[in-house]
């Protein structure tokens, strides 16, 4: 009886890593291509907000669950989960779609970065909810989620020139001009997701809906 209980208490500690408070929890999910060929693409900037996001906490803690990568940590009593999905941005919902409710996160505390053409480079929109507007991964997340009410920053990487293909555009690196901004561009998402952590979606949308690079 003595050993049974011993077994169930160790048993109660090791599932306890994974106790998640809802209230408590928030999720940010970064969309791009896994893949070195990938890592400079405009499509990508979800993921590279994401390891901005880890650099700016100072997150250590990796790792690979239900198709993606993991980074997590607490910061103001809140547990962070920073995710960069690892199937390919057309199945970005898949992972997250997945984690959403093995952590048993509030729709509430989903965040969704990603790449839209319709906004000038340097601009980010935060929004409550909304479709897709083109972007697959968002789709993506809409279908396997059944919802549409997530809250998504819209990260602007310019229309391609020319008769450029979107699709082609987007799977380009930023130009030497884009990636000396960049920098200032993820800084900016970084003081718009602290803000959406401690104040709130209308409050950051106030603060943030507009352009980001310097005059």
């Amino acid at each position: 009886m003595q050993e049974n209980r011993i077994f169930a208490l160790l048993k109660s500690l090791k599932s306890s890593n994974e106790i998640v408070d809802t209230r408590r929890s928030f999720m940010a999910v970064g969309l791009g291509n896994p893949g070195k060929e990938y890592a400079g693409n405009r499509h990508n900037v979800g993921f590279m907000a994401i390891d901005y996001l880890a650099q700016e906490f100072q997150f250590s803690v990796k790792k690979v669950k239900g198709k993606a990568i993991i980074i997590e940590g607490q910061t103001s009593g809140l547990r962070l989960f920073l995710v960069k999905p690892q199937t390919f941005m057309n199945l970005s919902g898949e992972a997250t779609a997945y984690l959403f409710r093995y952590y048993k996160i509030s729709i509430n505390n989903l965040l969704v970065l990603h790449d839209d053409i319709d906004l000038p480079f340097g601009t980010i929109r935060v929004r409550p909810s909304g479709g897709a507007g083109g972007q697959k991964g968002v789709a993506s997340i809409i279908q396997h989620l059944g919802t549409q009410d997530f809250t998504r920053i819209r990260i602007g990487v310019g229309r391609p020139p020319g008769r450029m293909e979107a699709a082609d555009y987007v799977l380009k690196d930023f130009s030497k001009a884009e990636k000396d901004e960049l920098p200032f561009v993820m800084n900016t998402i970084t003081n718009a997701f602290k803000e959406l952590l401690t104040n709130g979606i209308e409050s950051t949308m106030n603060l943030y809906n507009g352009p980001v690079l310097k005059e």
